[in-house]
């Protein structure tokens, strides 16, 4: 009797907490947002560093320009099936039959 309460709880807030019919928001643009205030953070963080060699500075420029990169690239669309990016050549199935077998 008590499983079946507590479900009744659980089953109640997740219904209060996910209702139908509400708007979640776009994951696109969460992550786009995400990935922008990570990598102004981490360019700030770079920035504090202190060079006194010219390795360091090239370094730093380095590693800012990676990352300002990796934010720039747009992950695929959801609505893009994976098979349609295979991207490696893949082995024929089934496999041909060696010539000793018969």
């Amino acid at each position: 009797m008590f499983a079946v309460v507590r479900s009744i709880f659980w089953l109640t807030a997740a219904y209060m907490v996910i209702k139908p019919g509400v708007d979640l928001p776009d994951p696109n643009a969460l992550s786009a947002q995400a990935m922008a205030a990570g990598s102004q953070a981490i360019a700030q963080h770079i920035d504090s560093i202190e060079c006194a060699s010219f390795q360091c500075m090239g370094g730093k420029a380095l590693a800012v320009h990676t990352i300002e990169t990796i934010a720039l690239q747009s992950s695929p669309s959801v609505d893009t099936p994976m098979h349609k990016h295979v991207s490696t050549k893949l082995a024929p199935v089934p496999r041909p039959r060696p010539d000793w077998a018969g």
